[in-house]
Order: C-alpha cells, then sequence, then structure tokens
C-alpha cells in the first residue's frame, strides 16, 4: 500500500514528505553505541523508534537497507576530541582488552536491542574493520584542503566550510559560536575552536590500545569519520536518512556533514531522523549516573520488554519520555488487557477483505505521519472494538503487528494454552502476596498495601476485594 510517508526532518527543521534517491528503496544509517558499557534504557529508546520508523516504511511499501557501525574505537570521552577514549576506560575498569570489552558490551546490546522486538540492521560493521578506509578518506580531504595536520594529529578545517552548523537555526548558531569560544578545553593545534581530529597520532595520553600505521604515523581514528566511510562503504555516495538521538546532531552529526561532503563534492544525505531523550525524574538517563537501568535488568524485575516496548509507542519519539516504575506498571496493565483482548477472539469465518483493507490504509496513514506510533495504536483499539468478525480482528492484529512487534498473537496463544491453570509456584507467590497485604492493611500501610498490589499486577494477576474476601484472576 504506496502512500506519502513523512517526518521531521532535522536538517530542514519541518516536516517532510519522504523522496528517496531510489524509486521505493530507502539507504538508511543509525549510530550504532559504543561498546564500553551497557546500553540503558534511553539508549535502547532511540532504537525501537529507529525499528518503527524502518517497520513503518516497509509497511507503507519501500525496501530499506539499514547500516550499522559499533564503535570500538576513536570514542574520547568528550566529543570535543579531548579526555579518554571510552573503550580504554572500559577495558582498565574491568581489567580486561578492548576487544574483550568490546565482545561483552556488543553481545550485551544485540541480547537488549532483539529483546524488545527489534529486527537487526542488515549490515552491522565494527569501526575496527573499516581502518583502510578512514585513512583513504583522511587523504583524500588532505588533497582538497579541508583538513590539515597539526602536532602530529590531522584535522578537519572547518573554516573552508561555508556553513557548518547545518542543523542549527540563526539563533542557535551564534549560541554554538559563542560556547564554542568560552570553551575553557583548548587543543592549541587546532586553527579553529571548531575544527575537529580525523586521525589521532598525538594526544595526552599514551596509552591507546589500539594502533594502526598512517601516513602520519601510527594512531587511531577519530570517532566522527567512522560512520562516514562505513555508511559510504555499504550504501555508496548517496544516502537516503540518517538516524541517531538528539544528543548526536552537535557535534558529530555536524562533523559526518562537514566531512562527507567536502569527500564527496556534494550532497550526502537528505533526511535526518532523531529521537528524544528518555528522561527519569532527575533528568535525561546517562551512563554517568552509576547503576544502569538496562532491558535486562527490567526482566530481572518480572517485566516482559515488550512491555517497556509498547511504552515507548504510546509516546512521539520526537517528544521527551519520562520513565518511572509507576508509568511502567500501567503499561502492564495495559498490554496484559490489550492481550487478553487478543486471546478472546476465534479465528472462525472468512476475513472481511473490506473492512481489513480500509483499518491498514488507516494505521498506515498513522505512521506515514510522523511517525505516529500511538495514533496507530488507538487505530488497534478501534480495529478490536470495530463491528466486524474475530477472524477479521486477529488478521488485523498480525497485519499491525508488523509495525508495533508486541507479539500480541504470540502471548494470546501462550495466555489461552496456560489457561487458568497456575502453577504451584505462582500459586504459592500469590497467596504469599494477598497474605502480606492483609497484614499490611491491618497495620494501616497502606503504601506497602498498594506495592504489593502492583507486584501482583506486574505478574499478570489481577486481586478484588469482595464480602467474600480476596479474590484473583489472571489478566
Amino acid at each position: 500500500m504506496k502512500m506519502d510517508f513523512k517526518f521531521y526532518n532535522t536538517a530542514s527543521r519541518n516536516v517532510e514528505v519522504f523522496k528517496p534517491n531510489e524509486e521505493g528503496k530507502v539507504a538508511m544509517y543509525t549510530c550504532g553505541p559504543t561498546v564500553y558499557h551497557f546500553a540503558h534504557i534511553g539508549n535502547i529508546r532511540t532504537y525501537i523508534m529507529q525499528d518503527a520508523l524502518i517497520k513503518s516504511l516497509e509497511y507503507a511499501g519501500y525496501d530499506v537497507k539499514r547500516v550499522m557501525n559499533i564503535t570500538d574505537v576513536g570514542h574520547l570521552s568528550s566529543d570535543a576530541d579531548t579526555g579518554e577514549d571510552k573503550m580504554v576506560a572500559g577495558a582498565k575498569r574491568e581489567h580486561k582488552t578492548v576487544m574483550e570489552i568490546a565482545k561483552f558490551y556488543t553481545d550485551a546490546f544485540f541480547k537488549d536491542f532483539d529483546a524488545v522486538g527489534n529486527k537487526r540492521p542488515d549490515v552491522v560493521e565494527p569501526a575496527t574493520n573499516c581502518i583502510p578506509e578512514f585513512i583513504h578518506m583522511v587523504e583524500v580531504l588532505l588533497e582538497k584542503g579541508y583538513a590539515y595536520v597539526a602536532g602530529g594529529n590531522v584535522y578537519f578545517d572547518t573554516s573552508k566550510l561555508q556553513d557548518y552548523y547545518v542543523f542549527s537555526s540563526s539563533v542557535e548558531k551564534e549560541a554554538l559560536e559563542v560556547g564554542v569560544r568560552d570553551d575553557v578545553e583548548e587543543d592549541t593545534n587546532k586553527k579553529n575552536k571548531t575544527d575537529f581530529v580525523l586521525w589521532f597520532t598525538k594526544s595526552k595520553f599514551e596509552d591507546q590500545a589500539l594502533k594502526w600505521d598512517s601516513p602520519w604515523g601510527v594512531g587511531y581514528p577519530g570517532w566522527h569519520i567512522e560512520c562516514s566511510c562505513i555508511s559510504m562503504k555499504h550504501l555508496g555516495e548517496y544516502m537516503d536518512i540518517h538516524c541517531g538521538g538528539v544528543d548526536n546532531i552537535f557535534p558529530h552529526h555536524t562533523n559526518e556533514v562537514a566531512q562527507s561532503e567536502a569527500y564527496l563534492g556534494h550532497k550526502w544525505c537528505n533526511y535526518w531522523f532523531h529521537s528524544n531523550h528518555l528522561n527519569d525524574q532527575s533528568g535525561k538517563m546517562s551512563k554517568s549516573k552509576g547503576a544502569i537501568l538496562t532491558v535486562s535488568v527490567l526482566q530481572e524485575k518480572g517485566y516482559d520488554p515488550l512491555v517497556y516496548r509498547f511504552f515507548c509507542l504510546q509516546s512521539h519519539y520526537r517528544k521527551p519520555l519520562v520513565f518511572s516504575w509507576e508509568n511502567l506498571d500501567n503499561t502492564v496493565q495495559a498490554y496484559n488487557k490489550l492481550v487478553k483482548r487478543v486471546a478472546e477472539l476465534k479465528a472462525e469465518g472468512a476475513v472481511d477483505e473490506a473492512v481489513k483493507a480500509e483499518f491498514e490504509n488507516k494505521f498506515c496513514e498513522a505512521v506515514a505521519n510522523d511517525l505516529n506510533t500511538s495514533m496507530a495504536i488507538t487505530i488497534l483499539y478501534d480495529a478490536l472494538k470495530a463491528d466486524t468478525n474475530d477472524a477479521t480482528k486477529l488478521a488485523l492484529v498480525e497485519s499491525f503487528d508488523r509495525v508495533l512487534s508486541l507479539d500480541l498473537i504470540g502471548h494470546a496463544k501462550a495466555l489461552n494454552e496456560a489457561g487458568s491453570n497456575v502453577d504451584a509456584e505462582l500459586e504459592a507467590f500469590i497467596n504469599d502476596a494477598i497474605a502480606r497485604r492483609a497484614e499490611a492493611k491491618k497495620a494501616k500501610d497502606f503504601a506497602t498495601a498498594d506495592a504489593i498490589r502492583d507486584e501482583l499486577l506486574a505478574k499478570g494477576v489481577e486481586i478484588k476485594d469482595t464480602r467474600e474476601g480476596v479474590v484473583w484472576h489472571l489478566v
């Protein structure tokens, strides 16, 4: 079902109708993780929304090829080319080699990435695989006069560009320029404060674990160059959509555009898709805050990772999303009720193709309108309430789940197979929780009583106080 697909393009600061370079095909690149630590659930939100974009484009009739990098070298602790390499810091922290750290956290990343229903990229390329490509791009930028060697390092010269701040409004550009001029970190090798490193051979630390021979001496690539080279290696000189989080816009994506278009001599990428932050009560989620909340931790606490996906899809990707355990528990209830509703449907009769097509068009219009996943979920609920037979409703659930990826049919089947039978372990847990709640209520500790009710709900058990006592059922 081919229809116009539009979303917010960070480069133009407008919602635009998407027009690929090649009819019906999408060349997409998404910034992958720096594998020095676990990916927290804020990182995973970005990948959930990118996955929804890809599946929505496919639902609308496009053939999408997606490439993702794995940063295993060159990403310093400051985006301004200062500080320590994050991979080296991770290796020191855990007394392992950089490659051991990279392998462990790459595996951990994809475990969580898969658990929330994401489709793996067509190409996943570690930065350390592409050293020859990085060196070649630096050589070309030097030949063209866009780069220079100073203090042993190779820098990109931003003064050679007509407009370096390509993603910023005039007000933002002025603020950024002031911020750069007032930057307390100063690399005296740079001609301009906004210049950035393409290749390091000298730095304030000498214990860089991974180094390669280059025309400028033994060293390693800067962070920004890897995305440009890896995307061109697999997608060619013209890219349709580049994805990332809003924190990638400056300086990472700004620098990518600078070096890529200087290297190519033409426009590189037409559309830029950025997802907003996941916040907790104290602000943006960050690895620097200490304990890292991951999808695996949610699982350990008894939450289905697809509930977290459902939580993310109910919000717009361009809005900050606030995480709290209360919000997640509310999502558990909504998801369990949705699964129960699907489980009640009987696969009987013929699918009404006219009704199915009508709802599929509504669903496609929602996701094709700046990826309005919350509206798409509303249309799912509308379909379940529609005046049509169960076979049609089941067909629509299956159709919509190509984008939503909530495994509603699978979970409904499991619920039906379980029936009303409860294993002894769960029954013992339920009875113990009900007893603990009764004690808490007797002591007028209503906060604990409510917490126990929520604990049961998280396990898919709903309780009700009646004159005959507490009754419970699976939801």
